[in-house]
């Protein structure tokens, strides 16, 4: 055995995500048919981007992206394979890039202007609240928080002057249904200790020292 020291190779830095123009996403409640529906989708149609796996508490997601016409294809074949165990789906043939941004794990400031929060029933939901809402009204994404800690729900933070973060409210609420919707909130003076916890993170258990769960 060599007594050299063993020196352990990097890992690569992530390749940003790019999803351009189409997203769509898949939320099932069985694992074993995400399996089976995002391998018929990447037999179905080619795409430039697939991401897949489990989050809690026990579905299965797909995310694809890439033209309109092969990401409705895939789209199409995903929901045909496990109708039964589909949760919730989305479609955004033109994506906001910001959104696109949030979901890679960018972050926004919070600011001194109103903060809106939509909190979903479902990922799907909270993807397309973060997309109408940036669509409609001049308001910016602080953060998206998907699924893993939430219980399989969403988050969206917005801010912005308390007109636009009215307008992007109900914008958002006459796309979403009321099964996807939890609560909805305008905060038009947010207290500056709020905002510093807010800026820092919406995890509980980072502040103490929690792994997360």
């Amino acid at each position: 055995m060599s007594d050299q020291p063993q020196i352990s190779t990097p890992h690569p830095p992530k390749p940003a995500l790019v999803i351009d123009p189409a997203l769509a996403l898949l939320e099932f409640s069985s694992i074993a048919a995400g399996v089976q529906a995002g391998d018929a989708m990447v037999k179905r149609a080619t795409l430039e981007v697939i991401h897949a796996g489990t989050v809690q508490p026990g579905r299965y997601l797909i995310l694809i992206g890439g033209t309109v016409a092969e990401v409705e294809e895939a789209l199409k074949a995903g929901k045909e394979t496990a109708p039964d165990a589909l949760l919730d789906h989305l479609f955004l043939p033109g994506v906001h890039g910001d959104v696109v941004k949030s979901l890679a794990g960018g972050r926004g400031s919070v600011g001194s202007e109103a903060l809106g929060i939509v909190e979903t029933a479902t990922v799907s939901a909270a993807i397309q609240a973060a997309d109408c809402g940036v669509k409609g009204a001049e308001v910016k994404l602080l953060e998206i928080r998907l699924a893993d800690g939430l219980h399989g729900k969403g988050i969206v933070f917005f801010t912005g002057k308390v007109s636009d973060t009215e307008a992007a409210q109900e914008v958002i609420d006459k796309v979403l249904t009321p099964a996807q919707k939890v609560r909805s909130v305008v905060i038009a003076q947010l207290h500056d200790e709020m905002a510093r916890i807010l800026q820092s993170g919406t995890r509980f258990g980072s502040r103490l020292g929690w792994e997360q769960a």
